[in-house]
């Protein structure tokens, strides 16, 4: 693709947009900032579309939106009128431009004739997954950049299944937008009289009850074996979190739980926490101000479309410390198993999935339960799309995760679900509490009793075109490492996932598999400009772990670095 080329036609076809219009003439003579803007069509693929809004081929614009859901309707189309009538059920969040975009992909949707159903608000993604399936839809479509910073926002693609669509029916949708002309290719209808005459229909109340009323099922413990009182701050950083979060928690009967007051409300420019990440300490620096003042034990951060859920405890010294997503995953796999056991609801052949970067204690745990796990790539697409495979097999779903703090509990939503973990994480608190324990404290008897598993996550960040090119070197470069050992560990088996390996599919994802039980991965990130690295190993103790952990990660990043 010419970029100046390009450039110039856009130009010429925004004559009536001011803004984007604008924009354009501003980069006049800026050959880099053309070239990011025009190198490539926004990529689709098996996260939908991700990028910074503004004008160009490469952002997140009405024409790049128009284009793609052109292209999806084009593709349901030719599946025939059954699938037209199923519909696709659209929501978003709180950025710039989702609710302009959630519009503009229904009236596309409706001018071709596909039943549209749209949350009249910002929804979390969990909910549009679980009305998915509630519905029988075809399809979904989320208007969010999940955690991105307030520049971006995406559009998140879900198929019949309420998961997010897989290669196959991506490649198919890509295959459709590709014929679709950026200006003047997509049909349109008003949508407000698309509503009167019934093609698009806004969900009603009910919708969210039923997701709310889901979730508060799922619940192992009620009434005098919870201490209700305990101390909780959550903050939904300013995204759809804050409503089902609050009215969950109050009907369950928690009385401990505290809001951040800054945070509780819509804000697209996330004034007061910039990167809305829960994975980022910094997001839980109101958090702690507010825990300190009301003495909190737990707090808890959803991210903006609230699929993700991240936490910090209080420790022994009265400290925050974070708990990173292997962490919570296992106090949560441990608080499930035990309390169905103890119920007598413990499945005689229980799953547990997780993906091939979350780290072993969890299928430890498991194990020791009676239940097995099994391994997914990276992403809830996977993660949730192996469930029909294990029920064939014989398997009672319990629990999927992911060490980028997603959890899902309930196979009636297919992705990671903020919501329920969130509930779950106070369930958990109010259960221990009423023992006399945190759960820090819970998590360090569970070190003691399975081993020291310790990890560590590392992020490279490489933005822009000459930024993707040496990250591809550097993939490039690990493939055609012959290193015996890092850190000192020897090198026992390579596994590389560009070919696929066993009966998982095939990713750009490398696994080195080192002695005692240590293995770190690389692959780049799916919807964000880096590469990431995980580290993993189990020693007897704390100390012993963690300098593994540094000694193989050191070693790691010096020859990274080196790939220019």
């Amino acid at each position: 693709m010419e970029a100046d080329k390009v450039y110039l036609q856009w130009l010429d076809k925004l004559e009536g947009h001011k803004e984007l219009r604008r924009e354009l003439e501003e980069i006049k003579g800026n050959t880099k900032e053309i070239e990011e803007r025009f190198c490539k069509e926004l990529e689709f693929g098996t996260a939908g579309l991700r990028g910074k809004l503004g004008a160009g081929t490469n952002r997140m614009n009405e024409f790049t939106v128009g284009k793609a859901t052109q292209g999806i309707a084009d593709f349901i189309s030719e599946k025939g009128e059954e699938y037209r009538q199923r519909g696709v059920v659209i929501a978003y969040d709180c950025r710039h431009f989702s609710r302009e975009f959630a519009t503009l992909a229904s009236e596309i949707l409706a001018a071709n004739s596909i039943h549209v159903f749209i949350f009249e608000s910002l929804r979390p993604t969990p909910e549009l997954s679980y009305t998915i399936c509630q519905l029988k839809a075809a399809a979904g479509i989320n208007i969010t950049a999940s955690h991105n910073p307030k520049q971006y926002n995406g559009y998140k693609v879900y198929w019949e299944s309420g998961a997010q669509v897989l290669e196959d029916i991506a490649d198919g949708m890509y295959e459709k937008i590709q014929q679709v002309h950026m200006f003047g290719g997509a049909a349109r209808v008003d949508f407000d009289k698309a509503v009167q005459v019934g093609i698009i229909t806004v969900l009603p109340e009910k919708t969210d009850r039923d997701y709310m009323n889901l979730v508060k099922s799922l619940s192992i413990r009620d009434g005098d074996e919870l201490e209700k009182g305990v101390s909780i701050v959550y903050t939904p950083l300013n995204g759809a979190g804050s409503i089902p979060v609050k009215t969950i928690l109050s009907e369950r009967g928690f009385t401990g739980i505290h809001v951040v007051p800054e945070q509780e409300f819509p804000d697209p420019d996330f004034t007061t926490v910039g990167y809305p990440n829960p994975e980022d300490p910094k997001a839980f620096a109101l958090s702690e101000k507010l825990g300190a003042n009301v003495g909190a034990e737990v707090l808890i951060a959803t991210d903006p479309d609230a699929d993700r859920m991240a936490v910090e405890v209080r420790d022994e010294e009265g400290n925050y410390v974070a708990l990173n997503g292997n962490q919570t995953g296992v106090i949560l796999i441990h608080y499930l198993l035990e309390g169905l056991e103890a119920a007598g609801k413990l499945p005689q052949k229980g799953a547990i999935i997780k993906s091939i970067v979350t780290g072993d204690m969890g299928t430890a745990i498991g194990k020791a339960y009676g239940i097995q796990m099994f391994e997914t790539l990276t992403g809830f697409k996977n993660i949730c799309g192996k469930i029909p495979e294990i029920e064939e097999k014989g398997y009672q779903y319990v629990f999927g995760y992911e060490e980028s703090i997603g959890y899902a509990v309930s196979k009636e939503v297919r992705d990671k679900d903020g919501i329920s973990a969130a509930m779950f994480v106070c369930e958990a608190a109010a259960f221990y509490k009423k023992q006399g324990k945190t759960l820090i404290q819970v998590l360090h008897e569970l070190y003691e009793k399975y081993g020291y598993y310790k990890e560590e996550q590392i992020s490279v960040v490489l933005e822009g075109t000459a930024g993707a090119k040496r990250i591809g070197r550097m993939m490039e470069a690990f493939r055609a490492n012959r290193s015996t050992k890092f850190g000192g560990m020897k090198v026992e088996e390579v596994i590389d996932y560009q070919n696929g390996y066993k009966d998982i599919s095939k990713s750009n994802v490398l696994k080195f598999v080192l002695e005692n039980e240590t293995w770190f991965s690389v692959r780049p990130s799916g919807t964000e400009p880096k590469v990431k690295l995980y580290f993993y190993t189990k020693g007897e103790n704390e100390s012993t772990a963690l300098a593994v952990i540094k000694r193989v990660k050191e070693d790691v990043l010096k020859q990274l670095n080196q790939v220019q």
